[in-house]
């Protein structure tokens, strides 16, 4: 085992420094520590307690003269004082004294030319595993070489704030400061918030190289090497989509976009268990295997089987493994231009067209706006689809103001002549409860066709109220539903539905985005009546 210094993070006597151990090793001390149990396969398996997802109200970004001018500060990204930074870090330093500390040096950015070194102090073998497994493994020659870090992070899910002293919220911290490269974890053992951080970081840092950072997912043409780019938020199919057998796939979650191509900044993913299963994931299901994090999975004591539909523990219950358990992962996770942007969109109102094509000004649109929705009987108080909108398809993890990250979007598209398509992957032939979601070999022919350039040489009809352009015909998809209008049994019912829904674009962006330029904002949905 490789000891390592921790003095110049204040942490002066540890009981014992582990650095860069491999999956057995982690495994073997998270086993005797008593942190998890090993399921059937071999795989790792943690309860996270408390906090079984991402505290978005409890991440703070430290307010310093670097970042003042630079973070979109609001209702996503709260400020903390270096005062009140310190003094939880201090604390946390302090709590870690006499403890084991696990460390895990590795990389973000699969492009070379881009990669940032990050060190991770855990003070669980768990979480240690778990990002050895989601970041960018060093060899050991890179190991040997890797100097001083570009950004740390400690995490100490055993340390709990005192709201009322710290300044927090509750008794968990996500604390980022970006002028000083660190940040701090504390009283959340969901290591989704560690994957987030870098995540957030590298949103931080690259827009200021020139690099635009997506909160997406990726594949390859296995001979023409031409890339593909899918936007969505949860329950859009960005995974599902993505993990085409006939395609390579680059990376499950986070890109970045440089004049050479794109990149995945993560070495492994970060998959969703609940109702898992080997018929509709083979490949997810088959990476939760010895080396796999599986967090918040009920194990039947005696057969260690898990039970993946039980969502006693959580609802958002997951697997963290490197990549390379993806039998068609492109190894290194890089690519050439995206010659296709996809956009995914659940609509439950049921009003969108199944797929459309966007102009650049469309496209920052849409890109800026990141609509789903969510269903009736989803939540308690739901009775009706509800939009939800996320600046970027991943506003939580973006600082800047989102005019950066679209700006970006909108010159590549236009550079690089990137076709980008809006897909809806939600419902047809009425709303939620009256009629049916989309069939996903429908959803998979139009992706492909839009992928092949199949679309280039047919008929497309504009739609006035949401401003798209909206092919006729597509290859294996019947053309009774390209319009969604056509699929609504009561016409008027789909029009005041469709400028429902429309109105709510329109109100969100004016709300949320007052000056964007005028070509963007007229790019968008408007109500017809």
């Amino acid at each position: 085992m490789e000891t390592f210094n921790l003095e110049a993070l204040g942490i002066i006597n540890p009981k014992a420094v582990y650095r860069n151990l491999g999956p057995a090793q982690l495994t073997e001390h998270a086993l005797r520590r008593g942190e998890g149990e090993l399921m059937n396969t071999g795989a790792l398996v943690v309860k996270t307690g408390k906090y079984t997802g991402r505290s978005a109200k409890d991440k703070f970004i430290v307010d310093s003269e670097g970042t003042h001018d630079k973070v979109a500060w609001g209702d996503v990204n709260f400020k903390i004082s270096k005062e009140k930074f310190d003094a939880i870090k201090s604390k946390v330093v302090a709590y870690l004294q006499g403890r084991e500390i696990f460390i895990f040096d590795g990389m973000a950015g699969a492009d070379p030319a881009y990669t940032m070194k990050f060190r991770i102090v855990n003070e669980l073998a768990s979480q240690n595993l778990f990002i050895h497994q989601l970041l960018i493994r060093p060899t050991k020659e890179e190991l040997e070489n890797f100097g001083e870090a570009d950004f740390t992070v400690i995490a100490a899910p055993g340390f709990k704030c005192i709201p009322e002293i710290d300044g927090t919220r509750s008794e968990a911290a996500i604390l980022l400061d970006y002028d000083r490269r660190i940040a701090v974890i504390c009283g959340s053992q969901y290591s989704g918030e560690i994957k987030k951080t870098v995540f957030s970081t590298m949103n931080y840092y690259l827009p200021l190289n020139g690099i635009l950072p997506m909160h997406s997912s990726a594949n390859m043409d296995p001979v023409t090497k031409e890339t593909a780019v899918f936007f969505g938020l949860s329950g859009t199919g960005k995974t599902t989509l993505s993990a085409d057998p006939n395609r390579m796939l680059i990376g499950d979650d986070e890109h970045g976009w440089t004049d050479n191509g794109i990149f995945n900044m993560e070495g492994g993913c970060y998959a969703k268990c609940i109702h898992l299963s080997k018929e509709g994931e083979p490949e997810i299901y088959n990476a939760i295997k010895f080396g796999s994090l599986v967090e918040n999975v009920v194990i039947d004591p005696e057969t260690r089987m898990p039970d993946y539909d039980d969502a006693s523990l959580a609802e958002n219950s997951r697997v963290g493994y490197p990549i390379d358990y993806i039998p068609n992962a492109a190894i290194p996770s890089v690519g050439g231009i995206p010659k296709t942007v996809i956009f995914l969109t659940a609509d439950s109102f049921g009003v969108l067209p199944p797929i459309s094509r966007l102009t650049t000004d469309a496209a920052m649109y849409q890109f800026v706006t990141g609509f789903t929705s969510k269903v009736a009987g989803t939540e308690i108080g739901i009775t009706e689809p509800v939009p939800t909108f996320s600046t970027l398809f991943g506003e939580p993890f973006m600082p800047l103001d989102a005019s950066v990250y679209a700006n970006m979007l909108g010159e590549k598209i236009e550079k690089y002549g990137t076709k980008v398509y809006l897909v809806n992957t939600g419902w047809t032939g009425g709303p939620y409860g009256v009629g049916s979601r989309m069939k996903l070999k429908y959803t998979r022919a139009m992706v492909t066709a839009a992928l092949n350039d199949e679309f280039d040489n047919v008929e497309f009809k504009h739609d006035d109220r949401f401003n798209l352009e909206v092919p006729q015909s597509c290859p294996n998809v019947p053309s009774e539903i390209m319009n969604p209008r056509d699929t609504w049994a009561d016409k008027d019912a789909y029009d005041a539905q469709a400028d429902k829904l429309a109105k709510m674009f329109d109100d969100n962006f004016t709300k949320k985005y007052p000056n964007m330029p005028a070509n963007i904002v007229n790019a968008g949905p408007k109500p017809l009546k």
